[in-house]
This record gives structure tokens, sequence and C-alpha cells, in this order.
């Protein structure tokens, strides 16, 4: 009886798994495109995405400036105080933490602030004309200074002017940047100055 029940239940098994209507895999794909089913999935996967791509931004227009500035101020206040620490070791001294602290508390907001909104208007003239002036005054007071002032002045003002002038040369556009360096070069080579101390 328990055989019997065991076939039984293996028979119906078997007709249970049997397709009730054969239909061929080019009979189904027609069925599919015929409803239109796979447009309609299409569209609403495409609306998902253009939503996100035609919608609001990710990020403000202010957010956007402000990172920009960062990635500049952050370089450019490392390289202050590198200059900071280079010219102490230039004249024999060694730079406090206090000393280099100080220096940096109050020359990374000045930076920070000229470097923002110089960021916000690089491509306007008037803007590109002021980077292009401040490039000739900081590279030509730079090299005066380090062939005629005393120590001390070296000190003091190299690291500022040597930061200003590299973020001018980097934010300028490149024949403004390439005529500023050229320029300085040949006034340098005008007056027989020097850019290696003796």
């Amino acid at each position: 009886m328990a055989k019997k029940r065991k076939t039984a239940g293996a028979a119906s098994s078997s007709k249970q798994q049997e397709p009730l209507i054969n239909i061929t895999e080019e009979e189904q794909w027609r069925i599919i495109r015929d409803s239109g089913i796979l447009h309609k999935i299409k569209k609403t996967d495409g609306d998902s995405e253009s939503e996100v791509a035609e919608g609001e931004p990710l990020l403000s227009p202010l957010t956007e400036e402000i990172f920009s500035a960062m990635t500049l101020i952050i370089p450019h206040s490392f390289l202050l105080l590198m200059m900071e620490i280079l010219i102490h070791y230039q004249y024999g001294r060694r730079p406090t933490y206090k000393a280099l602290f100080d220096r940096m508390i109050t020359g990374v907001p000045i930076l920070a602030i000229f470097i923002f909104y110089t960021c916000r208007y690089r491509h306007r003239r008037p803007v590109q004309a002021f980077l292009f002036v401040l490039a000739l005054i900081c590279g030509g007071r730079l090299i005066w200074l380090i062939n005629f002032e005393n120590w001390r002045s070296v000190m003091k003002l190299s690291p500022p002017l040597a930061t200003m002038w590299v973020y001018t040369i980097v934010r300028l556009d490149l024949a403004p940047a390439t005529l500023s360096l050229i320029i300085v070069g040949l006034w340098v080579r005008y007056k027989h100055l020097r850019l290696v101390l003796t």
C-alpha cells in the first residue's frame, strides 16, 4: 500500500512539472515585445536616472567654490610653512613651534581669503591682469630682497612673497604666466642679480 502511494505521488509530481502549454522561446520573446513591458521598465529606469541628472545638483555653487578654494588653500598654506622653515635653516636658525604657529595664524587667514576671491573670479580679465601685475611685483621684489636686504628682512618677507609668487603663477592662464616669468627673468639678467646666496 505504501508503494502504491509513493508511485502515485511521483506520477502526480511529474505531471505538475510539465508546462500546460508548450511555447517556443522565440514565441515567448514575441509576446513580451508585443506587450510593451520591456519599454515600460526601460522608461522607469531612465526616469530615475534623468531625475538625478536633471534635478538639483549634488553641491550648491558656494559649496563647490569653497571646495575649489580649499584645494588651493591647503597646499599653499603648507608652502608658506615650508618656506618659513627653509628660510630659518638657510640662515642657521632653528625655528620654534611658537614662531611658526604665530606666523601661520596670521598668514593663513589672509591667504585663504585672497585665494577664495581670486578663485571665484579667476576667469575675468581684470583679475587676470591683477594676478599678472602681482606676479611681476612678487617675483621682482623677492629676487631684489634676496640680493640687497639684510637677513632679518629676508627672513621676514621672503616666505609670503615666495608663496604669493607661486600662487599667482599657478592661477594665471598659461600665456600671462609664461610672460610674467620671462619678464622677471629678463629683469634679473638686466640688473645682474643672483638667485643663489653665497
